[in-house]
C-alpha cells in the first residue's frame, strides 16, 4: 500500500485571489529580500488583508536555505502564531516554509529527522500556503524539501507526506520577472522531475501521465518562454507544467541526477535546476537499457524518432542537450567554470554525498562508489556515458 497526495491548486492569472478567501487572523509570510524588492510580498499582504488577516514577514531565506535558517524561523513562528504560513518564492523558499511548518507542528521532532516512513500527523496550528514564483522546483506541491546541511558542505532531503502545502496557488503572473537564465535553470529542473519520476523504480499510474504531459510541456514552451519572458502563454504552461511534475514525481521520486546534482550543490553552490539539467542525459546514458522501453515511450510521446534498430536512450539524451543548448545551459561541469584542481580536490566528496543520497534507492540502476567517481568524471569532461 502507498498513497499519492497533492494540495489544493488554484492556477491561472489572478490565482492569487484564493488568498482573500482564507479565514484567519495571521499570517506568518515566509520569503527572501527580492521577493520584497520585486512588490510580491506587497501583493500576497494586500490579499491577505481583504480577508482581515494580518501578516508578519520572515525574509531571511539564502539560497539552497540551511537547517539554521529553518531553525530561525521557527523560533519567530512560535512567537507570534499564525494560523497561515505562506511561503512567497522559488524553491529555496517553499522547501524552508515547509520545515519551519513541521517545526511549528512538532517543536519534537528535528528536521533532520523527517523521513517519508514516519507520519508527523496533520497540521492543527497552521495551515501552508505556497506560492511560487519560478517554475521549476513543483515544491509547491510537493512534500520533500531540500535543506543544507552546513557542517557536512552537503544537502539533505527531508519530509514526509504530512509536509504537502495545504494549498498551492500557481499564477503565471508570479513567474513574469524571471530573466532568461533563470527561465532556462528552472525549466530543466521541470524536465528532469518528469523524466526521473517517470522511469524510478518507484514509477505508477497515478504520476505516469502527469509527469508524460509535464515533459511534452518543456519541449514545447520552455524555449518560447526563454526567448520572451512576456510571452503569456509559455509562461503560464511552464508554471503548470512545474507544478504537474512536482506532484508526479513527489509521488514516484527521482533518481541519480537528483542525487549527483544535491552532492554538486552541496559543494560548489550550483544552482539546483542547472545541476540536475545537466545531469540527466548521463544518467539517461548510465541507466540505459535498465529502461530502455520507458525513454522509447518519452522519445514517442516528444515526436522524436528511434530508428529500428537503434537504442532510445542515447537518442533522448542528445535530444536534452539540444535543448539545453537551445536555452543555454551548460553540458559538463567543466563550462560551469570549476577549475579542474577544485574538482579533483572535491571529487571524494563528491562521491560521499551522491552515495548518501536518498534518490539512489529510487534509480534503475544504481552506480557503486566507483562508478560513481567515474561517471564524476564522465561529465566534468562532457563525455557520453559509454560504462
Amino acid at each position: 500500500m502507498w498513497y499519492f497526495v497533492a494540495p489544493e491548486v488554484v492556477y491561472g492569472r489572478d490565482a492569487i485571489t484564493r488568498l482573500s478567501q482564507l479565514q484567519g487572523k495571521l499570517a506568518f509570510i515566509v520569503t527572501d529580500t527580492n521577493m520584497v524588492k520585486l512588490g510580491f510580498v506587497d501583493k500576497v499582504k494586500e490579499q491577505l488583508s481583504q480577508a482581515g488577516i494580518e501578516s508578519t514577514v520572515f525574509d531571511a531565506v539564502e539560497p539552497d536555505p540551511s537547517v539554521e535558517t529553518v531553525e530561525k524561523g521557527m523560533a519567530e513562528i512560535n512567537k507570534c502564531k499564525p494560523d497561515w504560513i505562506v511561503a512567497v518564492g522559488g524553491g529555496s523558499v517553499m522547501d524552508a516554509a515547509k520545515g519551519m511548518s513541521a517545526g511549528y507542528e512538532r517543536p519534537d521532532v528535528r528536521v533532520e529527522e523527517i523521513n517519508p516512513f514516519t507520519p508527523l500527523g496533520p497540521r492543527t496550528k497552521a495551515k501552508l500556503v505556497c506560492i511560487p514564483t519560478t517554475s521549476g522546483t513543483g515544491a509547491e506541491a510537493t512534500w520533500g524539501m531540500v535543506l543544507t546541511i552546513t557542517a557536512e558542505r552537503r544537502k539533505g532531503s527531508f519530509g514526509c507526506r504530512d509536509c504537502t502545502p495545504d494549498i498551492a496557488i500557481v499564477d503565471p503572473e508570479f513567474a513574469l520577472a524571471m530573466p532568461p537564465g533563470l527561465t532556462a535553470q528552472t525549466g530543466m529542473d521541470v524536465l528532469t522531475h518528469a523524466v526521473e519520476g517517470f522511469t524510478s523504480t518507484w514509477k505508477n499510474d497515478f504520476s505516469d501521465g502527469l509527469l508524460l504531459r509535464a515533459i511534452q510541456i518543456v519541449f514545447q514552451y520552455l524555449p518560447r518562454a526563454y526567448k520572451n519572458g512576456q510571452d503569456w502563454e509559455a509562461r503560464e504552461k511552464m508554471h503548470n507544467a512545474a507544478c504537474i511534475a512536482g506532484i508526479g514525481f513527489i509521488n514516484s521520486m527521482c533518481a541519480l541526477a537528483h542525487a549527483c546534482a544535491h552532492s554538486l550543490g552541496g559543494v560548489f553552490h550550483v544552482p539546483h535546476g542547472r545541476a540536475v539539467g545537466l545531469f540527466l542525459p548521463y544518467t539517461i546514458e548510465f541507466i540505459g537499457d535498465a529502461r530502455e522501453e520507458l525513454w522509447a515511450e518519452i522519445a514517442y510521446a516528444i515526436k522524436r524518432d528511434v530508428p529500428v534498430g537503434k537504442k532510445a536512450a542515447p537518442i533522448l539524451a542528445q535530444t536534452i542537450r539540444e535543448l539545453a543548448r537551445n536555452v543555454g545551459e551548460p553540458l559538463s561541469i567543466k563550462e560551469l567554470g570549476i577549475p579542474q584542481d577544485d574538482f579533483d580536490n572535491s571529487l571524494a566528496k563528491l562521491v560521499d554525498n551522491a552515495m548518501m543520497d536518498f534518490q539512489l534507492v529510487t534509480t534503475a540502476r544504481a552506480p557503486n562508489a566507483e562508478e560513481t567517481e567515474k561517471f564524476f568524471r564522465y561529465v566534468y569532461d562532457g563525455k557520453s556515458i559509454d560504462f
